[in-house]
């Protein structure tokens, strides 16, 4: 009796449909598919969420028949939002003419183009953005510089990587220097912007390389030996004309002697913060600096 009871409730608790196996949580459950949100572009917006049924033969009726409303509706396309454990149901989507946009931690998106003609969808994102400190000591004359542990030349350069989602430009140069270097730094400028396309490490996406100017806050040394083979303070003019280091390094150093020698306001571009046009929201603008007598009329 003992083991028919629990069968009982192993089996009103359990669901086995196409191959899917899944524990029925009464207050997890999802009980219908999402209604889909509309966005300002006249596209739905759809997400799924982890409690709705994995049921494909379900699905795919929902699916079709919220096809159908949304082009009655005029909507241009769909923007749908599957978490990683609803996997399953994304061939029942790619059957439906639903093709993969991005992937992002637990979550795929989908996109259906629901117009005629041409997808007019925006592609997902186009470039990484990679930013490097130029930690210049204008009292010494000396810059902060490493040689990568992992690269097949041991060329000189200034130490950066990656920004983070949500990172200001400056902000990753100060931590990835200090990540790198063990030295602690004040963002100055932003010198220049290199555009790479086809990086071999960004998956077939484009490159964006940044170099800050940095002001040094601390000198002594402690570098990641996981990442650098070598770190120094170098002068700056040896830099600018050593074989022993990177084109765009060579370039850069140059360019830093010359603001070193003839001011920096001939090379910096400065940041500004602005309101954005959406509410509550600022950006930041890089530009050469604007004199004061042209910030109003005359």
């Amino acid at each position: 009796m003992l083991w028919l009871a629990a069968r009982r409730v192993l089996g009103a608790r359990t669901q086995c449909r196409r191959g899917w196996s899944r524990t029925v949580m009464s207050d997890t459950m999802v009980d219908s598919w999402p209604v889909g949100k509309v966005d300002r572009f006249g596209g739905v917006s759809v997400r799924l969420q982890p409690g709705h049924q994995r049921d494909e033969a379900a699905f795919r009726s929902w699916l079709q028949d919220a096809i159908k409303r949304w082009s009655e509706e005029g909507r241009i396309a769909v923007w749908m939002h599957v978490p990683i454990m609803l996997s399953g149901l994304i061939t029942c989507a790619a059957s439906e003419g639903f093709t993969f946009h991005h992937a992002e931690n637990d979550t795929s998106t989908l996109t259906l183009w629901l117009k005629d003609g041409p997808n007019r969808l925006p592609g997902n994102a186009t470039h990484q953005v990679g930013v490097a400190g130029a930690v210049l000591d204008e009292v010494s004359g000396k810059v902060l510089v490493v040689q990568d542990r992992n690269k097949t030349v041991n060329a000189w350069k200034f130490p950066g990587g990656l920004s983070d989602p949500g990172e200001d430009i400056g902000a990753t140069a100060v931590r990835e220097v200090f990540e790198e270097t063990g030295i602690k730094s004040e963002f100055q400028s932003l010198l220049s912007i290199r555009q790479q396309h086809k990086h071999p490490g960004a998956f077939g996406k484009s490159d964006m390389y940044i170099i800050c100017r940095l002001k040094p806050l601390s000198y002594n040394i402690n570098f990641c030996s996981q990442e650098c083979l070598r770190c120094e303070w170098m002068d700056l003019k040896e830099l600018a004309y050593t074989s022993n280091t990177t084109p765009i390094t060579s370039r850069i150093a140059k360019l830093l002697f010359y603001g070193y020698r003839e001011g920096f306001h001939n090379i910096d571009l400065t940041v500004r913060t602005f309101p954005a046009v959406y509410s509550g929201l600022f950006y930041s603008l890089y530009h050469k600096e604007l004199p004061a007598t042209y910030e109003t009329p005359e």
